[in-house]
């Protein structure tokens, strides 16, 4: 999985009068937790516009204090009204503990039932996956070209070794219904 480098700088007072001065000055408040105690450090707004406003999901290197601590973006919150970045959580990774985030799904190949006039729809774009960090995926991939008019693709077919989905068996990640127009092409047709 690719990772995205945030460089930021120890917060030493973490109380409300600090954390306003912070945000002020053009920096947002971050937590790290999952290690033996809370790391708490600021960084620049602007360093997380490449984990943020994505549809990709990207672990964190967070440099802090000469410190490179593995993360991955746990919590995010956004004024009501402006919309910038009021405070991040993070969770730290460790190399044998799984963790659970969830994976942008790709949907490849044409469908029969698309290029018949059938209308493909996708009902999940991501995928709640489990694993250890070396396993976890950039995205995972969908094969949708057997897929004809009325038939359902579930999430029981994407499984794999590498890491357990946390979604049930007969979950649907994409289907083709019949249109507008197929259907009135079958009504003619039957005329």
């Amino acid at each position: 999985m690719k990772s995205i480098t945030i460089k930021g700088s120890k917060r030493e007072s973490v109380g409300k009068v600090a954390t306003k001065a912070l945000r002020n000055a053009g920096m947002v408040p971050c937590v790290i937790y999952g290690g033996d105690k809370p790391v708490h450090f600021s960084s620049e707004e602007k360093s997380f516009k490449s984990l943020v406003y994505t549809p990709n999901v990207y672990t964190a290197t967070i440099e802090v204090d000469g410190k490179k601590i593995s993360a991955i973006l746990q919590d995010i919150q956004f004024h009501p009204v402006t919309d910038k970045i009021l405070h991040v959580d993070f969770y730290q990774l460790f190399d044998d503990k799984e963790v659970t985030m969830n994976i942008p799904l790709r949907l490849v190949g044409k469908s029969k039932g698309v290029a018949v006039g059938g209308a493909l729809r996708q009902n999940l774009r991501k995928i709640k996956v489990k694993a250890i960090p070396a396993n976890l995926p950039d995205f995972i991939e969908a094969d949708i070209t057997e897929l004809q008019i009325g038939n359902k693709l579930y999430i029981s077919s994407l499984r794999n070794d590498d890491y357990s989905i946390m979604h049930p068996d007969n979950t649907v990640v994409a289907q083709v219904r019949m249109s507008r127009n197929a259907t009135k092409a079958a009504a003619e047709a039957a005329e």
